[in-house]
């Protein structure tokens, strides 16, 4: 059998595609295969589809393949335009590639198989070729899957930012909680992504009304961004960052104690943290400061009571406890906890309907350490629109059909 004939075997090329010839260059590690198609061919026009249609001119072009053994292989091919009586002049598209794109169809599921497990610079150094180059091949194929997503089933969400940059640009996930997957990504955060959310569900089968519960943290702009786009949902206050609330105010007491009770200097962590994550000396250093008749002590047991609630079983001994612990808060003369008492019975409903409910953003929490921690095995990236397509990467469950 020929090379030729066996290249293009190898390839998969079929009529009036045929390899023509190849050289291969061992010092230079290259392999270069030449396709070329039948004098006469014809060729159907890739916008209407319509009949055969006769060849105007050719252009020489360039595609990346797989690599043969340890060399480089690259396809040349003449690509004719086609003149369509309908559409008039038509570039063809080529079988082994897509249009516009210097790689073949295999390379790219190389690639994308490589930057689903790697940062997307270790996969270009892999592959011999600059990461930018990459970035195109992944925001075609995320963007593409995105797109035909179908969220039709949808029906409960969390949602929360991440940072994209210490200290400024966020993105904001929207995850599906039965699915357990980010179906969209927004830049920013507040009210505004809540709505272009809703578009986003508008526009993949399904419509912003269908979901009926959304897990959020009490920020004013996403309470008025869910009550304005997601008209049917009822919200639950995610109860990690209720109780965080309740640890900024615990902190906010002991901050100001200090000053008169220097022994509490270096022990904050000791007040904020569950006793399963605390070091044995941490345990009885906290424990013998808490019987020192403190007031963080005194902010500290709050904490606690209200941890306890969320092991009610029922909403309605969940309420009458809650009612119990904000009117305790009211009268302890700490201020932070008088502050932190207020906010809460501002937000009650939402932070009881946890009881009905029983949603929370651990899930999205998850994620979020999932999308961070390929940020920073990425050290960063330079663009929001490469960090959204590596949340949907790592997150998504994406279909992204790659060729085979």
């Amino acid at each position: 059998m020929r090379d030729t004939q066996l290249l293009q075997l190898a390839l998969g090329i079929n009529p009036p595609w045929f390899v023509g010839s190849s050289d291969f260059d061992a010092e230079k590690k290259r392999l270069d295969i030449e396709v070329d198609f039948k004098a006469g061919s014809r060729f159907a026009c890739p916008d209407c589809k319509g009949a055969d249609c006769p060849v105007h001119d050719t252009t020489r072009k360039t595609w990346r393949h797989l690599d043969f053994f340890q060399h480089q292989a690259f396809l040349h091919a003449r690509t004719p335009r086609i003149t369509c009586t309908k559409c008039g002049v038509k570039q063809v598209d080529v079988p082994w590639a897509r249009k516009g794109s210097g790689f073949s169809l295999l390379f790219e599921a190389l690639a994308m198989t490589l930057v689903m497990h790697m940062p997307v610079a270790a996969a270009a150094r892999i592959l011999g070729e600059h990461d930018t180059k990459l970035w195109r091949v992944v925001h075609h194929y995320v963007e593409a899957a995105v797109d035909e997503m179908d969220l039709a089933a949808m029906r409960r969400v969390c949602i929360d930012e991440t940072a994209a940059k210490r200290g400024h640009n966020y993105i904001t996930l929207f995850v599906d909680i039965d699915a357990r997957r980010v179906v969209y990504v927004a830049e920013g955060r507040g009210a505004k992504t809540i709505e272009q959310f809703a578009d986003h569900v508008d526009e993949h089968n399904s419509d912003a009304s269908r979901i009926k519960e959304v897990c959020i943290d009490m920020s004013a702009a996403y309470i008025a961004g869910v009550t304005e786009n997601l008209t049917e949902a009822e919200i639950t206050f995610d109860r990690f960052h209720v109780m965080k609330l309740i640890g900024d105010a615990v902190d906010k007491v002991r901050r100001a104690e200090v000053k008169s009770r220097p022994e509490l200097k270096g022990s904050r962590y000791l007040w904020l943290k569950n006793d399963a994550t605390l070091s044995a000396k941490q345990t009885v250093e906290r424990d013998s400061l808490a019987k020192a008749n403190l007031k963080t002590g005194r902010a500290w047991a709050m904490r606690l009571a209200f941890q306890d609630i969320y092991k009610e079983q029922s909403r309605r001994w969940a309420e009458f406890h809650f009612d119990r612990w904000c009117s305790w808060a009211r009268r302890s003369r700490l201020q932070p906890m008088k502050d932190a008492a207020a906010s809460l019975m501002r937000h009650r409903d939402g932070i009881l309907a946890w009881f009905d409910s029983r949603i929370a953003n651990g899930l999205i929490e998850g994620i979020n350490s999932l999308v961070q921690a390929a940020k920073a095995k990425a050290r960063g990236y330079r663009t929001l629109r490469n960090l959204k397509a590596v949340t949907y990467l790592v997150a998504g469950k994406l279909d992204l059909k790659l060729p085979t």
